[in-house]
């Protein structure tokens, strides 16, 4: 009876598993804290070796990993996607469906945003006698002909270099109809990819292993750093931006879910957590493209020749906290320089949110470089951007999740829309779960067998 009591330490691991998106939660929990008191206690030696070196070092060393990923992992699932459908006009169905969606989200975002931040109206009576406006760069906004010409590229290596991911969906579409036209004499190329993106999700998981510790720096070089004495001068600012950020996440983006698709808000909101951690984390919406393709394919159940289009088009064009945070911060600038915005003005930074969030990268800090663009198209002085400068760090992580989970909800959207939702993997709340046990055993597993299968030489 002793021995039946006594199990293996991969058969307790695999019956009581802790699961990554739980170990990275209590990471970004303690990085929090963590950072907080660093930055309470303000120590030169911790924020110099610490905080700067070690977390910086382990943070920068998880995200990157992580950008390792997206162009191979892109290129190889949308193959595989593109011929997986087969029908080109099926293809060009899903393509007008995401981005009209995707416009359409970012549109009601900043129509949002506008609207709550004109009756709280942050910014009235704000003093600037401690603001150092001097040395902030503005660009000049692009036409609407510039943008669209850039998704072609003159260079497709290039393109693949610099991660120029509209250039590189647009090549990689193209190539994948052209393999279609062929036929048959494909099928060795479309196998190679299939391999290729098996292999490409494996080594997602590999990286994600380290995901604990890397939320863990990341959180606490962010917080020991920046702290939360940012946040009082602009506290009405922030409230509005947090405000509409939530309201566009809880309440537009799930009325949308469950009026489009039908589907249980709830239920997706609970298995895109990965996914929006990782956004919160790494402030990058291409970062986190591995795991909210993983997410969409594996935990929500959307096939994979929907979600390798709709999830890298997403991260490139769906910018709909940014958006937010345009609107919020157009108003909350206006009103610091006592600048009165019309209906007109209104109307320009919609548009002119639309249109830059079609030709931004999904990137850290590229919010505020859209932003310059629409003060500048409603005369709002350039310089008010130093105002909110210090925190937006912060904004960044938190309007980053409204993205990544916008992203997620047009490809649920889509995928039911075309019949290529796995409902079972849907309603299934185990569906696509790994813990970091259980896939350090799958590795070891795997390492063994391919030791085994190893043919042996004779001494």
């Amino acid at each position: 009876m002793g021995a039946n009591m006594k199990e293996s330490p991969a058969r307790d691991a695999r019956r009581n598993p802790i699961s990554l998106t739980t170990k990275v939660m209590i990471g970004m929990i303690f990085g929090m804290i963590i950072g907080l008191i660093f930055n309470a206690v303000n120590v030169p030696v911790i924020d110099n070796y610490l905080v700067g070196g070690l977390f910086g070092m382990i943070g920068n060393m998880f995200v990157n990993g992580l950008k390792m990923l997206v162009v191979p992992l892109v290129v190889f699932s949308l193959i595989c996607g593109v011929t997986g459908i087969g029908d080109i006009r099926l293809l060009g169905r899903v393509g007008v469906k995401a981005f009209a969606l995707y416009i359409g989200t970012t549109a009601i975002a900043v129509i949002v945003a506008l609207g709550l931040a004109d009756v709280v109206g942050p910014g009235t009576g704000f003093d600037m006698s401690s603001i150092n406006t001097s040395g902030v760069p503005g660009k000049p906004a692009p036409s609407a002909w510039d943008v669209f010409a850039a998704i072609v590229p003159t260079n497709p290596i290039a393109a693949f270099s610099n991660g120029e991911m509209l250039q590189i969906i647009f090549y990689v579409i193209l190539v994948s109809i052209a393999a279609l036209m062929l036929g048959d004499r494909s099928r060795s190329f479309v196998e190679a990819c299939e391999y290729m993106n098996e292999l490409m999700m494996k080594v997602v998981e590999i990286v994600m292993m380290f995901a604990p510790y890397g939320v863990f720096a990341l959180i606490a070089k962010t917080f020991a750093e920046q702290g939360i004495d940012l946040f009082l001068p602009v506290v009405l600012y922030v409230t509005t931006l947090v405000s509409a950020l939530l309201f566009h996440l809880f309440v537009t983006l799930m009325l949308l879910l469950k009026v489009l698709s039908g589907l249980n808000p709830v239920t997706l909101m609970t298995k895109l957590r990965p996914a929006q951690i990782l956004a919160f984390s790494t402030a990058s919406s291409n970062a986190t493209i591995p795991i909210t393709l993983r997410c969409v394919t594996q935990r929500v159940g959307a096939d994979n020749s929907v979600a390798s289009f709709t999830v890298p088009l997403g991260a490139t064009i769906n910018m709909d906290g940014t958006a937010i945070m345009q609107g919020v911060a157009t108003v909350f600038l206006a009103n610091v320089y006592g600048i009165h915005l019309g209906a007109l003005d209104f109307v320009t930074i919609v548009g002119m949110a639309v249109l830059a969030s079609i030709g931004t990268a999904g990137v850290p800090g590229v919010g505020l470089v859209m932003l310059t663009m629409v003060l500048g198209q409603v005369g709002v002085p350039v310089e008010g951007i130093a105002i909110i400068l210090g925190i937006d760090r912060l904004m960044d992580m938190m309007r980053t999740v409204v993205n990544v989970s916008g992203d997620a909800v047009v490809s649920a959207i889509v995928a039911k829309g075309e019949g290529k939702l796995d409902m079972e993997i849907f309603n299934d709340p185990k569906a696509g779960v790994i813990s970091e046990d259980e896939l350090a055993i799958d590795l070891e597993a795997e390492r063994r067998l391919a030791s085994a299968a190893r043919p042996h030489r004779d001494p």
